[in-house]
């Protein structure tokens, strides 16, 4: 029978709203159900923070650009900034860079001088933090931030007597097993150069130039240290094994199916845990734009859901597929104390940069790279904050991971669809809900610095009795900006079974990775892992 051209009459409107507050209900009691927690840590940080870092001192260091005008955090009276060739604010008495207090939420203004736009970072092996390159006047810079206690007074500090041989805008940096640093790559820069500077100054890398496409989907390319010391380097779909001390190609992986990853096209990678005899590393990529979003500057482009999952040190490796349950860019996926990986913040639409993305990824997912393909994915409780373009995500001594920034616009915006965002946040995990509490581990005792290969103990306590074995982890502090973090790192220790003493706790004994292949100088936090529940971390150095 052919349908009635009349139309069908309208419900009442209380069943609409009736209707609509069961969707809302079961809504609700769904996003209830669903693992974590969130938290407003900071209602005004006084920047959007484009580059995030954590500190062995409890402090985050937050960054932005120098040239985005007037922030909403005022520098000390008398330490304004005098830049001639400022369009903006040549007299710039704004504070561009901020340090938190984690123990008090107390935001502290830095005085940055060069612009950092689209800059590089890593942390150094004596807990500085470097900083390389960015935009404008700041496209040769090395800057450093040396931390201090909540009670001090660091604040960043540019190096006079050396800079970048070549400009560097949307680099990467990875600390090499010397402790030194690479910098990888950048806009109409395909090559390599290193803090300190090495004699030949940058290094041509041509893989950086073939893999370039009209979006120069190149840029930020991710890089990971292998364990057997040469680079994981990979940009657009497609990713090298690099041995930096002869400039050669070692390997070539297979194509990424999916279309290009990296800036502006922002998927994201990490390098899961490395454990056992530390000889494999697994490299993961997942999320991106579809070609063509970027130059088309279309906002409503589906993004891509897809994963990419490598063996990256094997003789054969291939890629093995698997879907996120949301398509996403500009996602952060930050390396848990447990192994699994948080993906976080983005967008399901367009492509990265100001204004180019739409349909907010509110949605955290936890991908648990133990389980079989197709049970790795579990969908978190959402945000209520779009978190686009130039926010960042890093993981905090207590578990919680640190939800910084989204300026999607030039200069700040508030009165927009997507404003500027200048709340900080806290994701917990479920390991940190109160019913894990009793099996939760506290680290009683352990060394401030340990050497390559050193056996060491930790003691550890816990509330109800321990069945197993306890895990100890060291986790990096890297750098977070666009989609990767560079430089993390986690590295689960050989570890002797968890056996009481004398004094109620528990002893393990650990032995230190072997070398700086497996994990590079400098500091590191300290996880005893119980269940699946890590404990607040102990700040360790690692030495050679």
């Amino acid at each position: 029978m052919a349908p009635s051209s009349s139309p069908s009459p309208s419900p009442p409107k209380c069943v609409v709203f009736l209707f609509a507050f069961m969707i809302l209900d079961a809504a609700i009691v769904a996003f209830a159900d669903l693992p974590g927690t969130w938290e407003l840590i900071v209602p005004n940080a006084g920047i959007a923070s484009m580059h995030t870092a954590v500190t062995r001192y409890g402090t985050v260091v937050l960054l932005d650009r120098t040239n985005i005008g007037p922030s909403r955090k005022m520098l000390p009276k008398g330490h304004c900034r005098y830049d001639p060739k400022d369009e903006v604010l040549k007299r710039d008495c704004y504070a561009h860079s901020v340090l938190l207090d984690l123990n008090t939420n107390k935001i502290r203004p830095l005085k940055i001088l060069t612009d950092t736009w689209c800059s590089s970072g890593q942390f150094l092996p004596d807990g500085s933090l470097l900083q390389t390159g960015g935009d404008l006047d700041g496209v040769k810079k090395f800057r450093k931030f040396v931390p201090c206690g909540p009670h001090g007074f660091c604040d960043w500090v540019e190096l006079k007597d050396v800079e970048l041989e070549t400009g560097r805008w949307y680099a990467t940096n990875q600390i090499l097993p010397d402790g030194s640093v690479i910098i990888v790559g950048g806009r109409a820069a395909n090559s390599v150069e290193y803090y300190p500077p090495r004699k030949g100054g940058a290094v041509q890398l041509p893989f950086l130039s073939d893999v370039e496409d009209r979006q120069m989907d190149n840029l930020y390319p991710y890089v990971h240290l292998l364990p057997n010391g040469h680079l994981f380097i990979f940009a657009n779909n497609k990713a090298v094994m690099y041995d930096y001390t002869s400039n050669k190609i070692m390997l070539e992986y297979p194509p990424l199916d999916g279309g290009p990853r990296n800036y502006p096209s922002a998927g994201s990678s990490v390098m899961l845990a490395l454990e056992g005899d530390y000889s494999m590393a697994i490299i993961v990529v997942c999320g991106g734009a579809q070609f063509g979003a970027f130059i088309q500057r279309s906002t409503d482009t589906p993004a891509h859901g897809s994963c990419g999952r490598i063996v990256a040190t094997s003789p054969h490796p291939v890629w093995e597929m698997e879907d996120m349950p949301f398509g996403r860019i500009m996602g952060d996926m930050v390396m848990l104390p447990t192994g699994d990986v948080l993906i976080i913040n983005g967008a399901q639409a367009g492509s990265q940069g100001f204004e180019l993305a739409s349909s907010p990824c509110l949605f955290p997912v936890l991908y648990r790279p133990n389980q079989p393909l197709g049970l790795r994915f579990m969908t978190l409780t959402p945000s209520t904050v779009p978190r686009m373009y130039h926010s960042t995500a890093n993981l905090l001594p207590d578990g919680r991971v640190l939800i910084a920034g989204s300026n999607p616009h030039y200069f700040y915006k508030f009165a927009a669809e997507f404003p500027t965002e200048l709340r900080i946040e806290a994701f917990s995990p479920e390991y940190l809900f109160e019913d894990k509490a009793n099996i939760r581990p506290v680290i009683d005792e352990s060394p401030e610095m340990v050497r390559f290969g050193d056996q060491f103990d930790v003691f550890v306590s816990v509330s109800l009795p321990v069945v197993g074995s306890m895990e100890v982890n060291l986790a990096s502090a890297p750098f977070a900006t666009h989609s990767f973090s560079q430089g993390q790192r986690l590295v689960k220790l050989t570890v002797s079974p968890t056996v009481p003493d004398a004094n109620g706790c528990y002893r393990i004994v650990c032995t230190a990775p072997p070398g700086g292949k497996i994990a590079p100088p400098g500091y590191y936090m300290m996880f005893a892992v119980n269940l699946g529940v890590p404990s607040v971390a102990r700040w360790v150095q690692l030495v050679p």
